[in-house]
């Protein structure tokens, strides 16, 4: 790992190559506040390619891996070995790729979904407890100041008792049969064999479900949900609407649709209380629209002097200055590199209230994928995600040790 009190951590990934975007959202994310080093990689199935994009990023030749199995391997056994790897390879090789580097002890930033089913991503989440490694996901929407804001009202109790959950990532980018065309991300995304057959679920869904848990603070109890492929002839569900039971018995609905025509990221959250609403779209994310009971509307805007601590620590520029996805992704990035440090110099936690992501949003998250996939194969039937069902079944167990802790 990188030295003691060094100024940069040292990274490795895995995936993000050639017409992977998210590989270079990655890499702007960890340069922006110049806390890490990218030292070691794999940047696709072909050495070759690899090799180019790995030279062209200032990789050194001799940490340019064939695979990500030599890469763990040397890595985990090199003096100055990488601190933590980004895995940001298609859906179906998330668990192998996170699980060699974790069970080595290095830190894992893996792309959503987790893995495939629950019984890997649980794998993972605890293969990094029992190593001590941190396992993150970026669902990176949290890292908004504007959506640390909401949360932070919400926490406060500006909405009162919340009443409904209304939240969408509904984009359009495929309502044409892409993967027809040649077009890379359509074509993975868009194959049941590596995207999962509720493919929208698992890309889309994943990070509307931890935007509404992250705002409200509130887990899902039920779902009861209804897919759809819009797009004739395409191998997996592309559109997704799914009733929710929230905690407290609070109602709400959440709509994925990668086939939503006309639309373009189309990611909106809405949260309404007895109090108060609120409402924050991707975008427009300078901005968080407020309503009381008598409908007087505030529109808060990133950069102002009276938000809360947690939406002005990520604030990077002055107020009326636009700051967007690439920031977010750096936001996360700072959050994980204050911790890694912390860790790595044997210092306290740093993990904060509204912090980054985790493996165990991860396994939440995958977790919905199926309890959705079961609802609507049930045809539509209410369904308990397994997170509620562990929970319950942790409560219970409590309350027995209690119970027969107290009958001696």
């Amino acid at each position: 790992m990188s030295r003691q009190n060094a100024r940069r951590l040292s990274a490795g990934m895995v995936g993000g190559g050639i017409g992977a975007d998210i590989g270079k959202t990655h890499r702007f994310g960890m340069r922006m506040d110049d806390r890490y080093s990218l030292d070691a990689g794999v940047f696709g199935r072909d050495r070759e390619q690899s090799a180019e994009v790995a030279a062209s990023l200032g990789v050194a030749p001799e940490r340019s891996y064939a695979s990500y199995q030599d890469m763990a391997e040397v890595e985990a056994t090199r003096e100055d070995g990488v601190d933590v790897v980004i895995v940001a390879t298609p859906n179906d090789s998330h668990f192998e790729v996170a699980k060699a580097f974790l069970e080595r002890g290095i830190h894992v930033v893996c792309e959503k979904p987790l893995t495939q089913d629950s019984a890997t991503a649980r794998e993972l989440v605890e293969l990094a407890a029992a190593s001590g490694a941190i396992l993150a996901v970026p669902h990176c929407y949290s890292a908004y100041p504007m959506v640390r804001e909401a949360a932070r009202m919400v926490s406060d109790g500006r909405l009162g008792r919340l009443t409904f959950v209304d939240v969408e990532h509904a984009s359009g980018w495929a309502a044409t049969p892409l993967e027809l065309t040649g077009h890379k991300q359509a074509s993975w995304r868009t194959d049941p064999d590596i995207a999962g057959f509720p493919s929208v679920v698992g890309d889309l869904g994943t990070h509307a479900y931890h935007l509404a848990r992250y705002i409200t603070g509130l887990e899902v109890e039920q779902v009861s949900a209804q897919l759809h492929t819009l797009v004739p002839g395409r191998r997996v569900f592309d559109n997704a609407t799914v009733a929710l039971r929230l905690a407290d018995e609070t109602p709400g609905r959440l709509w994925a649709s990668m086939a939503a025509t006309g639309h373009n990221h189309g990611l909106r959250i809405r949260v309404f209380g007895d109090e108060g609403s609120l409402e924050w779209q991707h975008e427009d994310p300078h901005h968080l629209t407020f309503q009381d009971l008598e409908g007087t509307t505030t529109i808060f805007t990133h950069g102002l002097a009276s938000l809360s601590e947690d939406s002005a620590r990520l604030t990077r520029v002055g107020l009326g200055h636009p700051e967007g996805f690439l920031e977010a992704f750096g936001n996360f990035y700072r959050d994980l590199a204050d911790e890694l440090e912390a860790r790595r110099d044997a210092r306290g936690s740093t993990v904060r209230e509204l912090s980054f992501p985790t493996g165990i949003d991860g396994l939440i998250g995958v977790q919905f994928v199926e309890a959705v996939a079961a609802s609507h194969a049930a045809d539509g039937a209410w369904t308990v995600p397994a997170s509620v069902a562990d929970r319950d079944a942790e409560v219970a167990a409590a309350d027995a040790e209690l119970r027969e802790a107290g009958g001696k």
